[in-house]
């Protein structure tokens, strides 16, 4: 076991039981650490025991709403892991009391805890001067992270795919009852996807001690392509022809507005911003060496994991054979 000097070492783990969750808590159960997972419903995450031997994986019932829950679950741990984060706002659930005030308050109950190794997921894209909400909200909660705990190390990937992803399965799910998919702007906004998988690996080295203290990395795929050549690739994957609609920013902002509003948040307004912006890694990231191949990790391409849980959008599932190996042109 690569962790086996480590195997007595308690980690918390925020949010441990969503789409991030999962694999950072396997990679850390893999490395021998004790997991805490704090989450709202610790009766729904008992899905992740197995990833580790008895009783190296418990849930405990955590709410950012209530500080004493917050300071209860750090208690004892050598580390904390923040990957608490929403992609739309929702009842309680406002950005500003997730992203910013939620990541101030985990980082605080670290600090008076004199937990000094502190990880915590946050986005590309997060900047205090975006006129996106997510944005803003997002470089807020880095900069609670680092008034309270300046070793933190911050790590914003790009958007993620895997198994349980909100992007390629959502659209591919579109595509199963929609004859046409809209691409926002034109589609020309532009990606740089990362495996989950490799983003949890990320947190695992840097709860390890293998990223710099203080130091904020940017987490791409090896491939930038633009959402209408993700949406291209997502159709050859599933096997399915659909029409590729430009859809001008002026009419996506009125078309946020009623979706927003609907059950399951389809576009919001705020997102619509967000596209008009590139996501990828920056410059500065990769000449300062703040990448995910920094952290000693090859990020595993879309063509290797795409069809792997896509298959399920074809006509005929995994017995679809008209299907080839999805191939994407520079």
């Amino acid at each position: 076991m690569a962790g086996r000097n480590m195997r007595y070492e308690l980690v918390t783990v925020f949010g441990g039981s969503g789409f991030i969750g999962r694999y950072v808590v396997r990679a850390l159960a893999v490395r021998g650490y004790r997991v805490r997972v704090a989450v709202r419903r610790p009766e729904l995450a008992g899905f992740m025991k197995p990833y580790g031997s008895v009783g190296q994986i418990q849930a405990i019932q955590t709410n950012l709403r209530f500080e004493d829950s917050v300071r209860r679950a750090v208690q004892g741990s050598d580390a904390v892991v923040n990957l608490v984060g929403i992609l739309a706002e929702g009842g309680r659930q406002s950005f500003s009391k997730v992203h910013a005030e939620g990541a101030g308050l985990i980082a605080r109950a670290a600090a008076e805890e004199g937990i000094t190794r502190l990880t915590a997921v946050s986005a590309i894209g997060a900047d205090e001067q975006s006129e996106s909400h997510y944005a803003r909200t997002k470089a807020a909660g880095e900069a609670a992270i680092r008034d309270a705990v300046p070793g933190a190390v911050i790590l914003r990937p790009s958007i993620m795919f895997g198994q349980e992803d909100q992007f390629f399965n959502r659209f591919a799910a579109m595509a199963r009852m929609s004859p046409f998919l809209p691409l926002i702007g034109g589609g020309q906004t532009r990606f740089q996807p990362v495996f989950v998988g490799d983003v949890g690996e990320a947190v695992a080295r840097a709860v390890d001690g293998k990223a710099t203290p203080g130091c904020t990395y940017e987490l791409g795929g090896p491939e930038i392509r633009t959402f209408r050549q993700l949406m291209e690739l997502m159709l050859h994957v599933i096997g399915r022809k659909r029409v590729l609609l430009n859809v001008p920013f002026g009419a996506a902002d009125r078309l946020a507005g009623v979706l927003g509003a609907l059950p399951g948040r389809l576009l919001t307004t705020d997102q619509v911003i967000q596209l008009r912006h590139d996501n990828v890694v920056s410059q500065a990231a990769i000449e300062e060496g703040r990448t995910i191949e920094a952290l000693g990790i090859d990020p595993v391409g879309m063509e290797a994991i795409l069809p792997t849980y896509l298959q399920r959008f074809r006509r005929a599932g995994q017995f679809t054979n008209n299907v080839d190996t999805p191939r994407l042109q520079p």
